[in-house]
């Protein structure tokens, strides 16, 4: 990776880390205080509204910002089209929920859903407004400006939902704690954003744009709904202290495991889209971005899943204490979801969005095949379930990046089975610690302590290859 590549890249990674966990770090704050006050059933209703809002806000981009931040000689015409394409869409999207509200209420038969429905809807309508903007700053790698919108947003949403929460208005509290939210961040966006819409519109610019992202759109929409599906199966086979569970291990897990795929995906795409024909400087740079990726969530995910029932009751009382054992296995599971991120990335670089659609079906397929054997068996079992399916779905994406670059499933293990290695020693040491300790707080702390020591010293020692390149990536700024 050359000089001026790596600092691109180091600057971008910086900047879009410090908005993820700075504005994630408050939200996981936030978050743990209201979830001390509120109940299992209140999460459980808000989650049982996710897949409808998740596909609602897949539909509003259709892969439109993709589709920009690939196309090289983009221009004002394309930016206001799909502007205004957002727009038409979030309006056609809040109009079908609001009026599908007692619809869905009936389905999980929970009155209450009707006005949950028809005020939560309204984030679709008001993220459709951003679409550009944010896909414009991707463009430049400037995550400084995001960062400064969504940490604003997360102060102001926080302190609304958690005197919400305080106030006794329950479930009602985190709805407006998550509109607040992103109206916030849609209007600093506007103020902080220099790019405003003009007055046109080509449907040439439509059909350019759409011809990429409407496969995007649909891999999208297809992995949001399977990604969601459990909480509609949880939410209508169990009861909704169990969904509230699940969302919140699942939350936990996702703070490390979405994020770091969330900044791999964000500055991974532009960086490899600037040397998307250049294959022998595309694989060097990709299996670099793989190795980093694997040595830094790796020992997150298994460290999180050996502490996860002290720091479950620690955190969040007993009251939630069966999260802690979803938590073990979700954690498992959601570590391979920044190298599938990697992968997936690589086929939007090289155009090859009727791949990436190809391959969200067949592994959809296959997910569905498996949560429909393991629901009979209870929610630990799913749990157990959507691990087995997250390590086909490796296999599956790897292969296609095998036919492009030549670096397929047997080449990305041989590159993360060190780091795989040190991290699931480190989580046995951990574990271990764990269950000879004798509280709670001892078997948190020193077992946190413990496997951080351990891990450095670990890869140090062996002159860890993953270490010296993240040492060297950092040197580059």
């Amino acid at each position: 990776m050359s000089d001026s590549l790596k600092h691109k890249t180091f600057k971008g990674t910086i900047w879009s880390t410090l908005e993820r966990f700075s504005v994630q770090g408050i939200a996981f704050i936030v978050m743990i205080i209201m979830a001390r006050i509120l109940t299992p059933d209140d999460y459980g209703l808000v989650g049982m509204l996710a897949v409808f809002i998740a596909v609602s806000q897949s539909l509003v981009d259709s892969g439109f910002s993709q589709a920009l931040i690939r196309k090289q000689d983009r221009s004002e015409i394309d930016n206001s089209t799909v502007f205004y394409f957002n727009i038409g869409v979030g309006v056609a999207l809040y109009l079908i929920l609001f009026i599908s509200a007692p619809l869905i209420a009936r389905f999980y038969n929970e009155p209450i859903l009707v006005p949950l429905t028809r005020l939560i809807s309204l984030s679709v309508l008001i993220n459709s407004f951003v679409v550009v903007q944010r896909a414009l700053l991707t463009i430049k790698i400037d995550f400084k400006t995001q960062a400064k919108a969504s940490f604003s947003a997360a102060i102001v949403s926080g302190i609304v939902g958690i005197t919400m929460a305080y106030t006794g208005y329950g479930v009602w509290a985190i709805v407006w704690y998550q509109l607040t939210n992103l109206t916030t961040n849609v209007g600093l966006l506007w103020v902080f954003s220099k790019w405003r819409p003009q007055w046109i519109y080509s449907w040439k610019s439509f059909r350019e744009l759409f011809g990429f992202g409407s496969k995007l759109a649909l891999s999208g929409i297809i992995d949001t709904v399977y990604r969601n599906i459990y909480l509609i199966v949880i939410g209508k086979v169990f009861s909704a202290s169990d969904l509230g569970y699940y969302t919140r291990a699942h939350q936990f897990a996702d703070f490390p495991s979405s994020n770091l795929s969330g900044i791999i995906q964000r500055v991974t795409f532009p960086v490899l889209c600037t040397i998307q024909d250049d294959d022998d400087r595309l694989r060097d740079v990709y299996r670099r971005f793989l190795r980093l990726s694997g040595f830094v969530i790796f020992p997150l995910m298994i460290g999180l899943a050996a502490v996860a029932h002290p720091f479950i009751i620690l955190v969040l009382k007993e009251k939630w204490e069966f999260a802690s054992v979803l938590l073990q296995i979700i954690c498992l599971s959601m570590m391979w979801y920044p190298i599938q991120a990697i992968n997936l990335n690589l086929l939007q670089v090289k155009g090859r969005s009727d791949l990436f659609l190809k391959l969200e079906i067949w592994k959809k397929c296959i997910g569905v095949a498996i949560l429909c054997a393991t629901v009979p068996l209870g929610l630990v079992a799913m749990c157990w379930g959507n691990l087995l399916n997250s390590l086909i779905a490796l296999v599956i994406n790897t292969h296609y990046t095998g036919k492009l670059i030549q670096v397929g499933f047997l080449t990305q293990m041989r590159d993360l089975i060190p780091t795989l290695a040190y991290s699931l020693t480190m989580g046995a040491i951990v574990w271990t610690m764990v269950q000879i300790l004798p509280n709670n707080i001892l078997r948190l702390s020193i077992g946190t302590i413990a496997g951080i020591v351990y891990f450095l010293a670990i890869t140090k020692l062996t002159r860890s290859a993953d270490l010296r390149e993240l040492l060297s990536f950092v040197k580059a700024k």
